[in-house]
């Protein structure tokens, strides 16, 4: 048993939690609740208790009910948890309904102006084996293939704003990941470019997870929850060499790649 003496009373880790992005286009409370009753079938528990944010940018200077809003999506088992693209004016009669603000960007606005579409919590597929054919000659039988998640791919910038998460395995990345922007994996991130962002790897608490990169510029980065921020500048590196983050112990890494 932990002695509670050594164990501290409160302890702040990096948390990755997944939402769903709400998109709406229509304020009219009964044009959404036909809407959604025609996504889901009636489904109550479609969505399966999904955490949602509400983004409202195409509808922003509407008025909006935002209690009959949170009612009917809990109602096909969404829970509205933040509202993004609201307008200032709105932002006080948002929060009375226990609802955040979800912030794109404050960190390179420039970016977001010109953002494409996000890319909400992209998540990787599990590639399963075909089912072996049965076998009739006396040859010894091959052991099936073992299931497996591939490595999630982005060939594109990550700008400020967006959001990558690849669920269950490694992301590898072969564009720059902006400042504002925030990449999350369930194993390592491997950034074949600078890293100016946010960067979270062992999100489900993989001690073991590493980050890597050829430029070190990042924002804030995290090992298993464990982060590390670089308010007050970066370690001193050896110039021109890619860089590897890893957790050791409760402290974070930062260390470049030397070549044999």
């Amino acid at each position: 048993m932990q002695n509670s003496l050594t164990r501290k009373p409160i302890e702040i880790k990096i948390s990755t939690v997944v939402a769903v992005s709400v998109i709406l286009n229509e304020a009219t409370l009964a044009t959404l609740e036909v809407a959604l009753k025609e996504m889901t079938g009636g489904t109550p528990d479609f969505f399966d208790d999904e955490f949602a944010i509400i983004d409202v940018e195409n509808i922003a200077h509407e008025t909006l009910d935002w209690a009959g809003l949170i009612t009917l999506f809990k109602s096909c088992g969404l829970h509205a948890v933040a509202v993004r693209n609201a307008n200032e004016d709105q932002h006080a009669k948002i929060r009375a309904h226990d609802l955040s603000i979800d912030v794109v960007s404050k960190a390179r606005p420039e970016l977001a102006k010109e953002m494409p579409a996000a890319i909400p919590a992209a998540e990787a597929e599990i590639s399963k084996a075909p089912e072996p054919e049965p076998v009739t000659s006396s040859a010894p039988q091959m052991p099936a293939a073992i299931e497996h998640i591939p490595a999630m791919v982005i060939d594109t910038p990550i700008r400020a704003g967006q959001r990558v998460y690849a669920r269950g395995c490694d992301l590898i990345i072969t564009a720059s990941v902006n400042n504002g922007a925030e990449v999350i994996a369930d194993g390592s991130i491997h950034i074949y470019a600078p890293l100016r962002g946010r960067a979270l790897a062992g999100a489900r608490g993989n001690t073991n997870a590493r980050i890597f990169t050829t430029a070190m510029e990042a924002e804030l980065v995290s090992i298993a929850g464990i982060y590390q921020t670089f308010d007050a500048g970066f370690p001193k590196l050896a110039a021109n060499q890619a860089v590897q983050i890893k957790l050791v112990g409760d402290s974070i890494e930062v260390s470049s790649i030397k070549s044999s």
